[in-house]
């Protein structure tokens, strides 16, 4: 150790500071990512008229302390129960209300506050089984339960479009161990940074293998089947092309952009499952050296 190394200071993290980190990381990078279809990015607001960049950054360093309580509160209880999901599903709404008064009202990350608080606390579970499918089984093992202190609400737009279209939604998608994620967008990751694409392009080909199949209920509410059909066909001639990285592959996500305006149709939940990737795939190079005790 030379004298400056032995100046700096010696930073400790615990294992909860450290997920709520990388699921922070991991929501800003997504809004960061550009051009996406549809969404805010760097370029603008994309089909949305109440969202932009810095209300998104803003919404996901609020809700740094809930995803750290979330895992905190997996860590103590060293199991997945029902006490656990009841926990979990009471700090989520701590941070839904926390999101709600950084943005003034605006929906900026729900659906990832429910990705990201369950994959937060099913790390904290085990931090010796952090490749993605094992952190995704213990997510879906604690999603089966119901959160029993959950409030009787009129039907999100989410709900409503699950049952007009029979559809599974965000809950379900978690239920089943976040198969868009596991199956679909690592995998094109890390296909097309073997390809030696580039890291942004590698993340938006991750992006639109997920919308390849994804039933989007953020797109379904606002485009309807029709809406659906076409980011899906539109994703899959992108990756068909070449990705996001090739000519052709780049004037597509243009065609894909341009529909997704005309239709006002934003795929939201693709983007909230785009994070929950980026989060399972720092995660599963295991844990860093300065984290302190578990």
């Amino acid at each position: 150790m030379n004298a400056l190394t032995a100046l700096q200071p010696q930073l400790s993290l615990s294992l909860a500071d450290w997920l709520a980190d990388l699921a922070v990381d991991a929501l800003i990078d997504e809004a960061d990512l550009s051009p996406k279809p549809g969404l805010v990015d760097r370029r603008g607001s994309g089909a949305h008229t109440d969202l932009h960049l810095g209300l998104m950054h803003a919404s996901a360093l609020a809700l740094w302390p809930s995803f750290k309580a979330m895992a905190e509160a997996a860590q103590q209880r060293g199991e997945v129960d029902q006490q656990l999901r009841d926990e979990v599903g009471r700090l989520g709404r701590d941070g839904e209300a926390e999101m709600l008064r950084v943005t003034d009202g605006v929906n900026t990350h729900r659906g990832a506050i429910w990705a990201l608080g369950l994959l937060s606390a099913a790390a904290a579970l085990e931090s010796d089984a952090l490749a993605p499918a094992q952190v995704a089984l213990r997510a879906a093992r604690l999603a089966l339960f119901n959160d029993r202190a959950a409030p009787v609400a009129a039907d999100s737009h989410g709900a409503q479009v699950c049952r007009l279209y029979g559809v599974h939604g965000a809950r379900e998608e978690a239920q089943l161990g976040f198969p868009a994620v596991v199956q679909q967008a690592l995998p094109q990751l890390a296909r097309s940074r073997a390809a030696g694409v580039g890291e942004q392009s590698a993340r938006l080909d991750a992006l639109l293998a997920i919308m390849t199949q994804l039933a989007d209920t953020c797109v379904l509410y606002r485009a309807g089947m029709a809406g659906l059909t076409c980011m899906q066909s539109g994703a899959r001639a992108v990756l068909a092309a070449g990705g996001c990285a090739s000519l052709d592959g780049r004037r597509l996500l243009r065609e894909l952009e341009r529909d997704m305006l005309r239709l006002r149709a934003s795929p939201g939940g693709a983007a909230d499952l785009l994070a929950a990737t980026l989060f399972l795939d720092r995660l599963q190079h295991g844990l860093p050296a300065q984290l302190g005790s578990l």
